[in-house]
Parts: structure tokens; C-alpha cells; sequence
């Protein structure tokens, strides 16, 4: 198992098994990296590690690897730039979402909201021109983390869900144009109207292994389900110790099950200063604690691309990192944890490879 691990200042990869973890010396220095992909490249060849990196002094790029990280390469005019007429400029590619109906396809969810795809293994991305010219974005509104299109979940057919802040949740048909508004049931806690078709503040959203009309959210404040791929959702929270959060993951084989990272919202913290997931295998109607392993006295919260889950050997794998540089993997379904790596700066973004 492999682990990219992106940071505030720094990129770092682990490989290794519970109990037995390599990891590198920085890859990659005096930069942020807020996402970072192992991306199917195809043909039996290795996974290419794709990167979006923030430079203090060149600001943001897309680097790409297809050697673990030992030597990097970068388009000379930008992996992803907007066209000079939009008179917009990127500040952070926040998200980097390998498309599994195609070898070497891979989407970016960038700030400002935006939406961009390569066909290239990442050396060069479009802009989906339908999102951007979409009525709703004059009144998409910045989050915490600024105005980004932040989860990218692509459908088995050709058909994607994404969510972004502030906008909520849409959904395309096609990948590509007709993006509608999926929010309906998601309460809005500051807005003086609680249901609106837009403006909801989704953390992340994540899609059912067996059944693509099945999602699940996190929002802010309340985690939800969809049984119609966005259509209506409602609230699942019951029997968790707080609602707001962060991340929340599918299961990558069985239907019905999920893990959230509960957060206090008043204090950032994990609830009584227990760093666990909670999980479901009944789609939300119920959950239970699990994380043997992780600390009962922690005090940072996990961002939303800073948790992955994958398949290995039959079998859900974890991996996510903390805002107080401890990075912890599991291999059991998330019954047990130990930590991967240590004091690192801020984590940013985790990526699993079997």
C-alpha cells in the first residue's frame, strides 16, 4: 500500500503495511500541495502521481510523476490556465479526481469554481465551459477554504456529481453541460430560507459502490443520503456524537457503507478530543464508533481531501491525514489504525494505491 501525502509546506509518499512504514524525505519543498492522485495511466503501466502544488513564488501548477516522485515534470505554460479573455486567474487546483471509466483521464476541481478535465494523464486540462458560464455562479460564495469546486464524483455511466463552496451540490447528465442544482432536503443553517435550491455549504460527497443513485454527503452541519443520485436527501445523523465534518467515504465493494469523521463545530475538535470514525453498513440508518489505534486526547480536525479509502485485496483500506501532521492507515474496514507518519506540517490531501 502507498500513501501520497500532501502538506501546507511539503509532498511526502509511505509505502508499507501496518506496522512496517516507509517514508520518504520530502519530495517536494516550499510549496502547498492541496491534492494530490495516483492516476491510472493503462497498458500495465504504473500509476502516475499527479499533483496540484501552490509556490509561494510561482504560484499554482499541476506536476506530474510517473516515478514515484523521484523526478517531476510541468507543462512550460501551465497545466491548467484559464483563457486570458475570462480575465480569471487559478489560485488552487483543490482537487484531483482520476475518472476510472477511462485510462489517463483525470478531472480538477480548481479555485474560482471551475471544473477541468485532461485526457493526457494531466499535462494539459480544458475548462468545462458549461459550468463556468452557469447562471448560479454570480451567487456561488466562498467557503472557509475559498470559492472551489472541491469533490468531483464520476458516475459509471457518463453522467457526474460534484460539489462545491458555496454553491451545494449539481449533477450533469453527460459529464459535460445541462449542470442542475441536487440539494433538495439539505438544510442551509445560516440562510434565512434553510432549504434553497443552491448556496448549501456540502463538505464532500461520496457515491455508493453498488448503486451510483445512492450518495452521501457531509454538509455543514448534518450528514445526508440520496437514494435518486441528488434528486432529494435526507438526514442520517442520527446516533453520531457531532453532525459537522469534513469527509465523508464509501465503501470501494460493499453497497451500503460509509465512514464520517465527526467534528465539534464549535471547537474544530474531534468530539471529547477522541480522534475516530463512525461507520455504517446500512446506508446511515445506523452507526457505530470504530478507530482502535487512533489517539483519545487530539485536538486537530481532518480535512476534506485529506481522507481516501480503497480496495485491497478485497478489503477497504484507509488512509488519512491531520491538521497536526499525523498521517494513520487501516486495513481492516477502519477497526484499527496505526500511524504512518508523524509531525508533518498541515495535511492537506491523502491518496491511497494498492
Amino acid at each position: 500500500m502507498r500513501v501520497a501525502i500532501g502538506t501546507r509546506k511539503g509532498l511526502w509518499t509511505a509505502a508499507g503495511m501496518p506496522g512496517d512504514w516507509a517514508v520518504s524525505h520530502p519530495l517536494k519543498e516550499m510549496a502547498e500541495f492541496a491534492s494530490v492522485a495516483w492516476l491510472p495511466m493503462g497498458d500495465d503501466r504504473p500509476p502516475r502521481l499527479i499533483v496540484g502544488a501552490r509556490s509561494w513564488f510561482w504560484g499554482p501548477s499541476v506536476l506530474i510523476s510517473d516515478d514515484d516522485g523521484a523526478t517531476w515534470s510541468e507543462p512550460e505554460a501551465g497545466a491548467v490556465t484559464f483563457p486570458p479573455e475570462l480575465g480569471a486567474a487559478v489560485e488552487r487546483v483543490w482537487n484531483l479526481t482520476p475518472d476510472t471509466r477511462e485510462p489517463g483521464r483525470v478531472w480538477a476541481g480548481v479555485e474560482p469554481h471551475s471544473l477541468w478535465k485532461s485526457v493526457d494523464g494531466g499535462s494539459t486540462f480544458t475548462l468545462n465551459q458549461a459550468l463556468w458560464d452557469h447562471p448560479h455562479r454570480k451567487d456561488w460564495q466562498p467557503g472557509a477554504g475559498g470559492p472551489a469546486v472541491h469533490t468531483i464524483v464520476p458516475r459509471p455511466d457518463e453522467g457526474m456529481a460534484i460539489a462545491m463552496s458555496t454553491g451545494g451540490v449539481y449533477r450533469s447528465a453527460d459529464s459535460e453541460s445541462g449542470w442542475e442544482p441536487a440539494n433538495q432536503g439539505i438544510k442551509v443553517l445560516f440562510a434565512p430560507d434553510p432549504y434553497p435550491a443552491y448556496g448549501q455549504c456540502v463538505h464532500r460527497i461520496a457515491m455508493d459502490a453498488e448503486n451510483p443513485d445512492l450518495l452521501y454527503a457531509q454538509n455543514h452541519g448534518g450528514v445526508y443520503r440520496s437514494a435518486d443520485a441528488g434528486t432529494s436527501w435526507q438526514p442520517i445523523m442520527d446516533g453520531l456524537p457531532a453532525d459537522f465534518g469534513f469527509v465523508v467515504l464509501a465503501h470501494p465493494t460493499r453497497a451500503g457503507s460509509a465512514w464520517v469523521i465527526p467534528i465539534d463545530a464549535g471547537t474544530m475538535f474531534p468530539p471529547e478530543g477522541r480522534l475516530r470514525l463512525w461507520r455504517t453498513y446500512d446506508a446511515g440508518e445506523t452507526w457505530a464508533e470504530v478507530g482502535e489505534g487512533l489517539p483519545s486526547d487530539h485536538y486537530a480536525s481532518v480535512l476534506r481531501d485529506a481522507a481516501h479509502v480503497i480496495d485491497l485485496d478485497g478489503t477497504a483500506a484507509i488512509a488519512f491525514g491531520t491538521r497536526n501532521g499525523s498521517v494513520y492507515a487501516s486495513v481492516d474496514e477502519g477497526e484499527t489504525f496505526d500511524e504512518v507518519a508523524q509531525r508533518l506540517p498541515d495535511v492537506l490531501s491523502v491518496r491511497a494505491s494498492a
